[in-house]
Order: C-alpha cells, then sequence, then structure tokens
C-alpha cells in the first residue's frame, strides 16, 4: 500500500467513524422517544459501525509495524484479521441483533409514538451516510489507477476499503428499509411493519457481512499482489538484458507491503560477480519503480 493510498484509507475509515457516531446518537434518541425496533436495530448498527471503523485504524497502524526477529515479513496481515473481526461482528452484532429484536417486535409487539422524530433522524442519517459513501468511493477513485470500480473491488488488497465501502452501502440500505417499514406502520397503525424493517435491516446486514468475509478470507490465506503491481514486476524482469530466461515469478501481499522471489537463466558467460551485480541492480530497480516492494529474493539457475 503506498502512502497515498494509506492516506486515503485513513480518510474514507474517519469518514466513517466521524458519520456513524454522530447517526448512532441521533438513532439511540429516537428509539428512545418512539419504541421503534428498526430505529434500535439501525443504533446497534451505527454503534457496531463506529466500533468497526476503531478496529480498521488499529488493525492499519498495527499493519506498518516494522519486521522484526519473531515476524521477519512483518506485521501486514494484520491489517487483514481486524477487517475479518470487522465482518464477525457487523454479522453478529449488527444483523443478527437486528433479526432478533425483529422478531422481539412481532412477538410483544409495542406502539409507536412521536414517529415523525424518527423519520427525521432516518432523513438526516441517510444524509450523513451519503456523504460518507460519496468519501469512501472518492478515495477509492484516488488509488484504483484508471481501472473500472468493479475491477478494482475485484482486484484489491485493500480491504479496509472494501469493509468500508461494504459498512456505507449496508447502513444505506438499511437506513431507507428502516424509513419505508416505519412509515407504513405509522400509515397503518400496524406495529408489524416496524418488526419486519428491523428483520429486512438484519438480513442485509449478513448479506454484507458474508460478502466482505469472503473477500478478506484470500487475502489472510495469502493473495498475490495486485495484477497492476504483477505486470509492472513482469514487464522490469522482461526487460533486464542480462536475463535469458525467466521460469517463474511470485508475489505475495503481506498489508501495505509486497514480497517477491523469481526464478530466472542469466545469459552464457556471465561469472558469479557479474550475476550478483546484475541481480543487485535488477532489485533496486524494482524497489524504485513498485510501490512498497519491501522484499525481493531473485534465484538465477539453470532449470526450474
Amino acid at each position: 500500500m503506498s502512502s497515498s493510498s494509506h492516506g486515503s484509507t485513513a480518510r474514507a475509515i474517519l469518514y466513517a467513524f466521524l458519520a456513524n457516531s454522530g447517526i448512532a446518537l441521533a438513532k439511540t434518541w429516537a428509539a428512545w422517544l418512539t419504541g421503534s425496533g428498526s430505529m434500535l436495530a439501525e443504533a446497534i448498527h451505527s454503534y457496531a459501525d463506529a466500533g468497526n471503523q476503531v478496529l480498521l485504524f488499529l488493525g492499519l497502524r498495527q499493519s506498518t509495524r516494522a519486521p522484526d526477529a519473531e515476524h521477519p515479513l512483518g506485521y501486514g496481515k494484520l491489517s487483514y484479521f481486524w477487517s475479518f473481526i470487522v465482518a464477525v461482528l457487523l454479522f453478529s452484532m449488527g444483523g443478527l441483533f437486528s433479526i432478533y429484536e425483529g422478531f422481539h417486535k412481532l412477538q410483544y409487539p409495542e406502539p409507536l409514538s412521536q414517529v415523525w422524530i424518527a423519520q427525521l433522524v432516518l432523513v438526516f442519517a441517510i444524509v450523513l451516510e451519503g456523504f460518507s459513501l460519496l468519501g469512501c468511493i472518492r478515495e477509492i477513485g484516488k488509488i484504483r489507477l484508471g481501472r473500472s470500480f468493479k475491477a478494482w473491488l475485484e482486484h484489491t488488497r485493500n480491504s479496509e476499503l472494501v469493509v468500508v465501502l461494504g459498512e456505507d452501502i449496508a447502513a444505506l440500505l438499511g437506513l431507507a428499509i428502516a424509513l419505508c417499514f416505519l412509515s407504513l406502520a405509522s400509515v397503518t397503525g400496524n406495529t408489524m411493519y416496524d418488526a419486519f424493517g428491523s428483520i429486512s435491516i438484519g438480513v442485509v446486514l449478513l448479506v454484507v457481512s458474508v460478502f466482505v468475509a469472503l473477500r478478506v478470507r484470500s487475502l489472510l490465506v495469502g493473495r498475490s499482489a495486485d495484477p497492476l503491481i504483477q505486470e509492472a514486476i513482469n514487464t522490469i524482469i522482461g526487460q533486464e538484458p542480462d536475463i535469458e530466461k525467466v521460469f517463474n515469478i511470485i508475489t505475495m501481499q503481506f498489508g501495505p507491503d509486497t514480497m517477491l522471489a523469481a526464478k530466472i537463466k542469466m545469459r552464457p558467460g556471465m561469472d558469479i560477480d557479474a550475476v550478483v551485480d546484475s541481480i543487485n541492480a535488477l532489485e533496486r530497480r524494482l524497489k524504485e519503480e513498485i510501490p512498497n516492494l519491501e522484499w525481493s529474493f531473485i534465484e538465477p539457475d539453470n532449470t526450474d
């Protein structure tokens, strides 16, 4: 992750944290006044999201710690760990609680009061979440390097931005659902609509949390570098005149940092000192041109 990518991620997390913190307080007040299950589910969702932003920022900071004897390849994967924890919390604290609250309201319905307050709060929250989502999309636009949004989402190794994007989309969908079902409950006088709204919000959160967890899982297991980075590495190595053949190139992403391992065949007639100098020069060029290429292991050989 380059410094610009790191900054974009941190800003997106900050936008989401500020929006969710303010929205959570407003929703709590509205839920207390109206007795709405949908509003209470939304309040819990926002508190969970605000806490999730803290965890994401913690992972972002920890992932930049320098390697040591116990962790020679650094702490980059801590960002994936905390992103996965956020997905689990979104599933449990957000999705499951919302569904539970909805079924509880179906069994023990309570009358709603001052619904207009909750509706105003939801509209206010939609505006704030909209700004948070736009901020996240803007920061993604700074680092997707001309690729389409779909292509970036498919290939990105930035787990924090994926989580923030998923949370923002889930939050906007949840707010719209809460507003629709709460309005139906107010117009019809049937509080079952409010309960159905809470259940629907829970389902949305479960779907988003599963999507985020699956995206982060591949990074935890171990994933190659971004295709654009791989392409740049292949181009640089392919242009080296002292290399006769490239047997294989392997990359691995460790949070913000990339590791490269390659096996190559040098041109005939080179002595050992010339081979060493050529490989050292190649590694210097790679690290100059590839952002955050932290480790480079290039092995000369005659066969694969």
